[in-house]
């Protein structure tokens, strides 16, 4: 991939200062900070302020949300002092025009369908994650990344679901996504709350290997 834009990096699920610290030592361009009360990884907004307040300067902080309002999205932002946030519920095109340029779309695949509804959202970012009965997000399940060649092509797409340190530089070789996101491929074992440093290094040796 010589002369193409490197692919940028982000860690989801982060829940503490250490692994936000962890994460940028080690590479990362963006962490996120999940708000999905369902998810293992559910941080309070008094928590998520810590965190941010001590690494907004040095990386792109991101915040993961579901079906808020919203009026909810805007206050959020500003109490965390998020960079961007990222809508995994069933938000509406609609609402994500308004929310521009601060959200983006997570869209789950598993077929063509599923690519002609992310398009249907505006803004030049779409985060494509895989559709799983598991959850939203951060599941360990991969999709077909052929079905989001043309997309990728188009917008600015982050590739998610079932990413690891082992199968990143394939989805990279066979997308050429924008952004790489993360979560339980990089977890302690059995810990969906705690970052393993020598996986986050060695996931983020594999990107930057893969898009030179």
């Amino acid at each position: 991939m010589s002369g193409s834009p490197r692919v940028l990096v982000k860690i989801c699920g982060v829940t503490n200062v250490e692994d936000a610290e962890t994460c940028i030592r080690e590479g990362a361009d963006a962490i996120g900070l999940n708000f999905v009360r369902t998810s293992p990884r559910c941080i309070s907004v008094s928590d998520a302020r810590v965190i941010s307040g001590r690494v907004r300067s040095r990386v792109l902080v991101v915040g993961v949300v579901a079906n808020m309002s919203e009026d909810e999205m805007r206050q959020l932002a500003d109490e965390v002092d998020l960079g961007a946030l990222q809508l995994h519920g069933d938000e509406t095109p609609e609402l994500l025009a308004r929310m521009q340029p601060l959200a983006y779309k997570a869209v789950r695949i598993a077929s063509s369908e599923d690519i002609a509804y992310a398009g249907s959202f505006g803004g030049a970012d779409l985060l494509l994650d895989a559709k799983s009965p598991k959850g939203l997000g951060g599941t360990g399940t991969t999709f077909d990344w052929s079905l989001a060649k043309d997309i990728a092509k188009r917008r600015r797409v982050t590739l998610a679901g079932g990413l690891t340190p082992e199968n990143v530089a394939e989805a990279i070789r066979a997308l050429s996504p924008y952004r790489v996101d993360v979560a339980s491929g990089v977890e302690s074992a059995g810990n969906p709350r705690k970052k393993d440093a020598s996986r986050v290094r060695a996931f983020v040796a594999a990107v930057r290997d893969a898009s030179r």
